[in-house]
């Protein structure tokens, strides 16, 4: 443990953040308006270029929420969501006072599997009730099976919520993820691929619903010269000075992308001829991942000695070098273990089985020896 610790992913500052941020205060400028704001919110609609409008909020769960609210869903509706996620994908869902229900995924990406999907909308409607939207996920940044999930959305009339959280240069044909679903989101979590300390994004398709999205965001307040609300508001809005940090990131997000597809091409070659690990990837030449994070399934019927998922966790840990099992799945957790879910197994064993490895684009080739160190020592 003498070792300094290396982490799973941590923030990687460019160097010209702290130019906007001293720019926030000698402008004054440290509520959740200036010219930080505006300019980051550009920089991003600029980087999906589909003429799509940007609201910087607090978070990617104040992003979900709010895409949920401007897709209208409303107490008794019912929204379907990837189970294989991170919570703050569903619980928005419940904050609007509507059921959740699971999806499994898919061996292909990970993400939604279409089928189950389908399957799911078919039995909703036939116990009388259509869903009112569908979050997908890109889970680690890999996206999900595009087509085929807009195909089923289509088909039966009901919108796309897309969390992009992970997924910030992601692409799939040369489209930008967060481009895909009628409403979407990105994080910017200390953890993501860039960050503004704290903070998320909602992408809308025109100036209307960003306004609404905006409005919604800062208490709803109505046009009055005194306080005056005739709906209900929230504190979502991204600070100027968080926004700052976000057009320093933006000046290296293509580095950042990079370095984290170098660090999973490290994983891929340092595992290549060691039975039972298999990292995850896209070979599809159609799908561009940001390898956020670079996982691996682990198989113990044919590592050596057995080892097993946790095993080469406890076995990191034990070196100071941080790893994380894959997200448990929704339909998993306490919270949500009473919902419906369709599909088979697929994402409880990616969970059991996966792990998440230390992906960051600050790592170093002293880092990396020392990770490749200890795993080939395991697993021989």
């Amino acid at each position: 443990m003498n070792n300094q610790k290396i982490w799973l992913s941590s923030p990687h500052m460019g160097g010209t953040e702290l130019n906007y941020i001293h720019e926030a205060f000698d402008t004054n400028w440290i509520a959740p308006l200036g010219a930080n704001i505006t300019e980051f919110e550009h920089d991003l609609e600029k980087y999906l270029s589909h003429g799509l409008f940007v609201t910087a909020l607090s978070s990617a769960t104040a992003a979900i929420h709010l895409g949920l609210i401007l897709l209208g869903v409303k107490t008794g509706d019912v929204v379907i969501c990837q189970s294989l996620t991170f919570s703050a994908s569903a619980n928005p869902i419940l904050y609007q006072g509507a059921t959740p229900v699971f999806i499994d995924s898919e061996l292909e990406t990970w993400n939604l599997c279409p089928i189950a999907l389908e399957n799911a909308i078919v039995d909703c409607i036939y116990k009388g009730q259509i869903p009112k939207a569908i979050i997908t996920v890109h889970l680690y940044g890999i996206p999900y099976q595009i087509e085929k999930i807009r195909a089923v959305a289509d088909k039966y009339n009901i919108p796309i919520l897309e969390d992009s959280a992970e997924a910030l240069g992601s692409s799939y044909k040369g489209n930008k993820c967060g481009t895909f679903g009628d409403i979407s989101v990105f994080s910017f979590n200390g953890n993501k691929i860039i960050t503004t300390s704290g903070g998320g994004a909602i992408v809308t398709s025109n100036h209307q619903l960003k306004k609404k999205a905006q409005f919604l965001a800062s208490q709803s307040k109505d046009e009055a010269p005194h306080y005056q609300h005739s709906e209900v508001g929230y504190n979502y809005q991204m600070s100027n000075i968080c926004a700052g940090i976000g057009r320093g990131q933006m000046r290296v997000l293509d580095e950042h992308i990079t370095l984290r597809r170098a660090m999973h091409d490290f994983y891929v070659s340092l595992f290549e001829n060691i039975p039972g690990i298999t990292v995850y990837s896209t070979t599809n030449p159609d799908y561009f991942a940001n390898y956020w994070l670079t996982s691996i399934l682990v198989n113990p019927k044919e590592t050596k000695n057995g080892i097993d998922r946790e095993t080469i966790r406890l076995t990191l840990l034990d070196s100071n070098i941080e790893c994380r099992p894959l997200w448990k799945p929704m339909h998993l957790q306490p919270l949500y273990k009473n919902y419906p879910f369709y599909g088979n197994k697929i994402a409880e064993t990616l969970f059991e089985n996966g792990l998440s490895l230390p992906s960051g684009s600050n790592l170093t080739d002293l880092d990396r020896d020392r990770i490749g160190t200890v795993l080939q020592k395991l697993l021989g």
